[in-house]
């Protein structure tokens, strides 16, 4: 962990450089984004249990060799991103509460585990509409100490890239990634993967934990903390179309001449269809060329262009655009939020060239 530009050391937050989140299509866990919200607990797998209660008719309560045995192993390559990857970006337009993520808040890895839905099988689950998770880590959250908590609708929970994750990229998962057990929902927030999981309950409403009532919500842009009304914002789940260049980085002395252009874009639900770069704020563009993995659905594509840069002071600028011919909004004023969530503006990256 110690490679990665730490925000907070207590709680546990840190991300990579961004050249060497674009080394790679597959984040190695060395180099893959570390999000806490409270301490990391110390937990073994020899002695770990899960509890799955509830709205179900045979309550279970599986070691993790019970659990592994309940179904057929499943690797599944996806995205998990932070709800507030990139709110550095909204600094400049108003402070926001929250560490000031750069865009290296994501990485792609592949997760291996079960199904959620064979564990929600096994215990049957009834025709409820939430599922709720519950982990070991315990977090500070509105005014209270309480464990981790979040939901996910059963719509999505049932679908089968939604895995209980015991490894990533064929390894045991690194304690500040989970280990023994964490959830893994592709193309949701972080906050949707709970880490360190010890309970999973079926219920017909969504957790009340303050985790998921009091916080991870899009509210409008009048709204501030004295004046927050939780009811009033959208619960993050999907997150949005989004680039970012990731070399050249911010202030960077180039030479003139051509220069390599490089970064990632990430779509929810629908794939990335083009990506423009413009070597001058945005007022001329030029298409970048496009990597994917058309076996992940769930995975980011990279991208990659070459500019002629003469001399002189350049910003560099990416956006994205979706199958169905969306792409992003250009102005982070367009998107900020005092708790600097989403931020899926134009990405834009100011250099030297002497």
């Amino acid at each position: 962990m110690t490679s990665l530009i730490v925000h907070s050391a207590a709680p546990f937050n840190a991300e990579p450089n961004l050249d060497r989140l674009r080394a790679s299509f597959v984040t190695d866990a060395e180099d893959f984004y570390v999000r806490s919200h409270g301490d990391i607990p110390q937990l073994d797998a020899a002695t770990h249990r899960l509890r799955i209660d509830g709205l179900v008719d045979r309550p279970l309560d599986l070691s993790m060799p019970e659990l592994r045995d309940l179904a057929p192993h499943r690797t599944v390559g996806a995205v998990l991103q932070c709800a507030g990857n990139r709110r550095a970006d909204l600094q400049p337009v108003k402070p926001t509460t929250g560490d000031p993520w750069a865009p290296g808040a994501i990485g792609y890895a592949r997760w291996t585990g079960i199904p959620l839905y064979e564990v929600l099988r096994a215990a049957g689950a009834s025709a409820a509409s939430h599922v709720a998770f519950t982990g070991a880590d315990v977090v500070e959250e509105a005014g209270q100490r309480v464990r981790y908590g979040v939901s996910i609708g059963m719509q999505r929970a049932l679908q089968d890239d939604v895995l209980l994750a015991w490894a990533m990229n064929d390894k045991p998962l690194k304690r500040e990634h989970g280990y023994p057990l964490r959830l893994m929902v592709p193309g949701y927030a972080g906050v949707r993967s709970p880490k360190w999981l010890t309970s999973i309950t079926v219920q017909d409403r969504p957790s009340d934990n303050p985790m998921q009532q009091q916080d991870y919500k899009l509210l409008p842009p009048d709204i501030d903390a004295e004046t927050v009304d939780w009811n009033a914002g959208l619960t993050i789940d999907a997150m949005p179309l989004n680039s970012a260049i990731c070399t050249p980085q911010a202030d960077a002395i180039l030479s003139p001449g051509c220069t390599e252009v490089r970064g990632y874009a990430i779509a929810s639900g629908r794939a990335v269809a083009r990506v423009d770069v413009s070597p001058d704020g945005g007022r001329h563009w030029v298409q970048a060329a496009l990597q994917r993995d058309p076996e992940e659905p769930a995975a980011w594509i990279f991208w990659q262009t070459t500019l002629d840069l003469p001399a002189g002071e350049h910003e560099l600028v990416v956006r994205a655009w979706d199958e169905a011919g969306q792409t992003q909004p250009a102005s982070a004023a367009e998107v900020w939020n005092f708790k600097g969530y989403l931020c899926a503006a134009w990405h834009r990256v100011k250099v030297i060239v002497t």
